[in-house]
């Protein structure tokens, strides 16, 4: 697949990133949702993500306070990527902070970058915060005025917010350039709640995180329900609908019609179902799948290897509706 434009900047990135929470070690609350990885199993992992094609890479403040952002960095020097050669993103967290603390943190996002710019900074949620999102979003336009960021995004928002920060930032003469929203075969809330329809209006890229919802889509529970007790707690929790007997009952006729297809074209379930993301939508979405092993993250990277036909990705949506 060809590289995309995120949003209108000139930034341009694989339609297949690397989410990277996994690299926020063990001492916070990250560990309910997801595994963490010590450093040399991100550094394999990067590797394998960047021998497969992907082109950047999305962390958080929030992942491990700037933990993320270390082990990311230092994987990337260890796999020789000098800064400017991939684009990283990364995010403010709003909890219980005033707007100014994102000017005065950016230091700190930078330093644990080791060097690496911040291709595109983005809020991470539209709730909690001291302040306004107003003033939150021109605290954004200043950083990317200055050149400390290169694009604005934000994460979590809806269509009425989204139009919100296109028109705040607009006014300071920066771009919104990415929202980042929960998108797959079984969330597809983006095409009822003016979500997708403002994004392409407004030229705004929206980034797809679980977009295998936590492995669901891979088939692992499918094939093995008692993996189900081994997932990660916040995991168990809200997936609790989806991993019960009934749930997986309900989604076996999607999994075994990406088996099909997958069978067709060599690869895995899971590669179908992100090929169905970052396709389904055209230019508009990209995805950015976890991985805790090299093999996840070169499986990741060789779903933009094909292209599924209109029946297939027609099936698809028939049974994901």
């Amino acid at each position: 697949m060809k590289a995309r434009r995120l949003g209108t900047t000139d930034i341009e990135i694989s339609p297949v990133g690397l989410g990277c929470m996994q690299f926020s070690g063990t001492g916070n609350v990250t560990r309910l949702m997801i595994r963490p990885i010590d450093e040399a199993a991100a550094a394999a992992v990067v590797r394998a993500a960047l021998d497969g094609g992907i082109t950047w890479f999305d962390t958080a403040e929030m992942y491990g306070a700037g933990d993320s952002e270390e082990v990311l960095a230092a994987a990337l020097k260890k796999c020789g990527v000098a800064p400017g050669q991939v684009a990283v993103a990364t995010k403010w967290a709003p909890l219980g902070r005033t707007a100014a603390s994102i000017t005065r943190t950016i230091g700190d996002r930078l330093a644990h970058l080791g060097g690496y710019p911040v291709d595109l900074h983005q809020i991470h949620m539209p709730t909690g915060s001291l302040s306004s999102l107003t003033a939150q979003l021109r605290a954004m336009a200043a950083l990317a005025r200055a050149g400390k960021v290169r694009a604005v995004g934000v994460s979590n928002f809806s269509a009425r917010q989204m139009l919100l920060a296109h028109r705040v930032l607009a006014a300071e003469g920066v771009a919104l350039a990415a929202n980042q929203v929960r998108i797959s075969l079984l969330h597809r809330d983006i095409e009822r709640d003016g979500v997708l329809e403002t994004a392409r209006r407004l030229g705004v890229t929206l980034i797809a995180y679980s977009p295998l919802d936590g492995g669901l889509l891979t088939g692992r529970y499918h094939d093995d329900p008692k993996l189900a007790r081994t997932a990660p707690v916040m995991r168990r929790v809200f997936g609790r609908r989806d991993l019960s007997t009934r749930g997986l009952a309900r989604t076996a006729p999607l999994i075994d019609a990406m088996r099909r297809i997958a069978s067709g074209y060599g690869v895995t379930v899971g590669q179908v179902a992100l090929n169905w993301v970052v396709t389904r939508y055209g230019d508009t979405v990209v995805a950015i799948p976890g991985a805790s092993k090299p093999r996840q993250a070169a499986e990741a990277a060789g779903a933009m290897g094909f292209t599924l036909t209109e029946a297939e990705a027609g099936k698809l949506d028939e049974l994901s509706r």
